[in-house]
């Protein structure tokens, strides 16, 4: 039997880092696959909790976050220059909306019911950071979901309810109690941390070490969206 290699990954919807590094972690462990079984799984962040409803402009929130629209362009060229290195085409100059996650959170916890979490979270990003869906809008959140096999109807119905949001609160807390403050935060074997989106070849080295002792150790730092100071 092979070991196994369980991995939680703390990360929001609107974090291009989270992209990049979801990125590089499957780069790994296509690399690791044949020696290794990996369980993977998404938890909850909200980079910006307060973000109304309906969403917000992406392009002037963050760049009154970033202190002003010169700080914008260049940031986000960065960050899509480097998500292009992983075979990324972000497109987030034309972004106009920017949702509050946690009714997509909600609906990510949703999907891990139904067997499909990796393949929504995989959708999500994509139609945010890359087609520049607007996911504040109920019906593009649908169409989204509908694409990785999700039942259109019954997606309506979840969103419009309640549920799910007393369980992704719980997850929001606890993240919050661990003293996750930037994402992507990635939990593996339930004891070893890492922060940031860190190379695929850090991933090599640590993955395969972990499985044998799985060491409580300090966070690994990397690129990561930061709570805090909302820099990405």
């Amino acid at each position: 039997m092979k070991p196994h290699i369980k991995i939680d990954i703390v990360s929001d919807v609107v974090c291009p880092w989270c992209y990049i590094g979801k990125r590089r972690l499957e780069k790994a462990v296509d690399q690791l696959k044949d020696d290794y079984t990996f369980e993977i799984s998404y938890l909850p962040f909200q980079l910006s909790p307060d973000t109304p409803l309906e969403g917000e402009n992406m392009k002037e929130r963050l760049s009154a976050k970033f202190g002003g629209e010169e700080r914008f362009y260049e940031l986000t060229n960065q960050v899509s220059n480097v998500a292009a290195g992983e075979g990324l085409e972000f497109d987030l100059v034309n972004q106009q909306i920017s949702p509050n996650t946690h009714g997509l959170h909600r609906l990510v916890w949703f999907a891990q019911q139904k067997g499909k979490q990796l393949e929504l979270v995989e959708a999500f990003f994509k139609a945010y950071f890359e087609n520049r869906v607007n996911l504040a809008n109920v019906e593009n959140v649908v169409a989204v979901a509908q694409s990785v096999g999700l039942d259109a109807e019954e997606v309506r119905q979840f969103i419009a309810s309640e549920k799910g949001s007393e369980e992704v609160d719980q997850l929001l807390y606890q993240n919050r109690l661990m003293g996750v403050s930037g994402v992507p935060y990635y939990i593996i074997n339930d004891k070893y941390a890492v922060s940031g989106a860190q190379p695929t070849d850090l991933f090599l080295q640590a993955l395969p070490d972990i499985a044998v002792k799985a060491p409580i150790q300090a966070p690994t730092q990397g690129e990561a969206c930061d709570l805090e100071t909302g820099v990405c």
